[in-house]
């Protein structure tokens, strides 16, 4: 068996494909969507993140903020941007980009953006309402996987999922999507004693411990799906997921690449969530206007 490549690159054209759609929909109305990016200090991948994030929202139409604070920026000070983003409406969605510089409260920070405009789907308001079905935005990296196993014609309902890592940004909430279309979900951790037996149980496997080659072979159940979410710089300076990827291509049935996988999936599910917010502030519906 030699696994089929989920190409996340071009599932991710696709779904902007789609936001551009719904911009343009948006803007006959008169109404042109806009996400709010806030990078505080100079770390250098999130600069690259943040750089990806506003080349994406031109090429679907669209408009983008770009704030750029200093290292020395306060908590305060941050808060304070973000109130005035909140009260602007012409500001749909608001990012604050992870990680923060040490003395700002990371969840302080997150708690201070508007359900309303939260298109990471970070805040505790949308988390529960995802916990508890009822519509919210959804946070990006773990609805770009779901649409990726879904791209392979993979019917999850009633499948053993196993994901690897329990962070809030991933791990929690892909179990609680997966659980949501009737998987069997086992999450695994640091603390999993049988972790290796449990994974190769998994017709879905999804990778999120941020562990270069953590998921060998041996771990795999044959014909197995399998979603790396990881993104590791390695010794030789290349990027490497948590996946031993030539291990894997061997027993999975679909394999999601790195680079090129889980990572342009995230940033386009963000495009899908900003057009869905700035629906919603005008009291607009997409689904009618398409």
């Amino acid at each position: 068996m030699h696994a089929q490549l989920i190409d996340g690159k071009a599932l991710a054209a696709a779904v902007k494909a789609e936001a551009a759609a719904e911009t343009a929909s948006l803007q006959a109305a008169g109404v042109t969507p806009c996400l709010a990016v806030i990078l505080v200090g100079e770390d250098p991948a999130s600069q690259v993140y943040v750089r990806g994030k506003i080349r994406d929202c031109a090429e679907c139409g669209i408009r983008s903020l770009e704030l750029r604070l200093p290292e020395t920026t306060t908590q305060q000070e941050l808060l304070d941007r973000i109130a005035a983003l909140a009260s602007d409406s012409t500001v749909h969605g608001i990012l604050v980009q992870l990680p923060l510089p040490a003395g700002i409260d990371e969840r302080a920070i997150i708690d201070a953006i508007p359900p309303e405009k939260d298109v990471d789907g970070f805040s505790p308001v949308n988390v529960g309402r995802m916990q508890t079905g009822q519509p919210c935005f959804l946070p990006c990296t773990p609805a770009g996987c779901i649409r990726m196993i879904e791209s392979t014609g993979t019917v999850i309902d009633g499948k053993h999922a196993v994901v690897i890592g329990r962070s809030n940004i991933v791990g929690k909430p892909v179990a609680q999507l997966l659980l949501a279309r009737n998987a069997t979900v086992t999450i695994c951790h640091s603390h999993t004693r049988n972790l290796r037996e449990l994974c190769a149980q998994a017709d879905i496997l999804v990778a999120a411990v941020g562990h270069e080659a953590f998921v060998d072979g041996s771990m795999i159940k044959p014909g197995a799906v399998v979603i790396d979410v990881g993104i590791n710089r390695g010794s030789d300076g290349k990027l490497h997921g948590d996946v031993n990827f030539a291990q894997a291509a061997e027993r999975a049935a679909f394999l999601t690449p790195v680079p090129g996988g889980v990572g342009p999936m995230t940033r386009a599910m963000l495009m899908k969530n900003t057009t869905q917010a700035a629906a919603m502030q005008n009291g607009l519906s997409l689904e009618k206007m398409s």
